[in-house]
């Protein structure tokens, strides 16, 4: 799975949570963080890198952890590529349009996801009477991708995102970048426990779930100790990538180093096209699985 930066990681806490003997490979592209103030064509170019780089792992279902990346990328790539590729998108459309008793739905998401309009119409094609609000909020992935999850700087923010959906009456709010559970205390105190929040981590996580059980691609332990392993890339820093990864999964983490990432994900760019069906070559680029 691939995110921005380390917002991801709340989609992959999820999947590991429900499927615990699944591997996994985390790949955050914090050399590009934001990915939520480009042009999504710019995300989508970003996008195709990464898939090219995880088929090369061998990966057997990859998931856009990035709500900006699934509006520019995720219906190309599946038509692109054969591995499946989900996004996190739909799977928070369906739970919104459940919770949100009065038909009224606020979206906190980027600038680019809010552009795309791919949470309203989302929400639409499940149930075309629910009024769909989006509210772009800059600010949020910076703070987050520094390790501000709380105090005055994020609540000035967050106040200020929040108002106009209060103003609107939203019964529920979206929270529509990965991210941005990291800092959904301090969202849900602003709303109040009227409004329900809905992240599409948990449900991504299920829907993980059911397209390998359909595939028969569920990994089969050899006891109920033979856990998954977890293997973190960046194109950064893999130190303070790691840092704050392990503070926001609450274990240590470490990431390989980056340079054989950028170089690798450059020479793939180059090399291919964009339908990612050919030139699969395996990379040297070494995990910790």
């Amino acid at each position: 799975m691939f995110d921005s930066g380390v917002g991801g990681l709340t989609v992959l806490s999820e999947i590991r949570n429900r499927l615990p003997y699944e591997n996994t490979v985390y790949f955050g592209d914090t050399a590009r963080v934001p990915y939520g103030v480009r042009d999504l064509a710019e995300v989508r170019w970003f996008a195709y890198e990464i898939i090219r780089y995880l088929i090369t792992l061998d990966v057997k279902l990859i998931v856009i952890a990035c709500n900006t990346a699934t509006a520019a990328a995720l219906k190309t790539a599946q038509r692109s590529f054969d591995v499946p590729i989900i996004g996190v998108i739909e799977p928070g459309a369906r739970a919104a349009a459940i919770e949100a008793n009065n038909r009224r739905v606020g979206v906190l998401a980027t600038e680019a996801t809010v552009r795309s309009r791919a949470y309203a119409q989302a929400v639409s094609y499940i149930d075309a009477g629910i009024r769909v609000m989006e509210q772009a909020c800059p600010a949020f992935v910076p703070l987050i991708e520094q390790g501000i999850t709380e105090g005055p700087e994020l609540e000035a923010a967050a106040r200020g995102y929040l108002t106009p959906l209060m103003r609107e009456r939203v019964g529920a709010v979206i929270l529509g970048c990965t991210h941005y559970p990291l800092i959904s205390a301090t969202i849900n105190r602003i709303l109040g426990p009227e409004v329900r929040l809905v992240s599409s981590a948990g449900q991504t996580a299920l829907e993980v779930g059911r397209i390998l059980s359909r595939r028969g691609l569920l990994r089969r332990p050899e006891n109920k100790d033979d856990e998954g392993k977890s293997a973190y890339v960046c194109s950064a820093d893999p130190g303070e990538f790691a840092a704050l990864g392990s503070r926001f999964l609450d274990e240590e983490i470490r990431a390989v180093s980056p340079m054989a990432v950028i170089e690798a994900l450059k020479a793939r760019s180059e090399g291919n096209g964009a339908s990612g069906r050919e030139g699969r070559s395996r990379l040297d680029v070494p995990l910790i699985y």
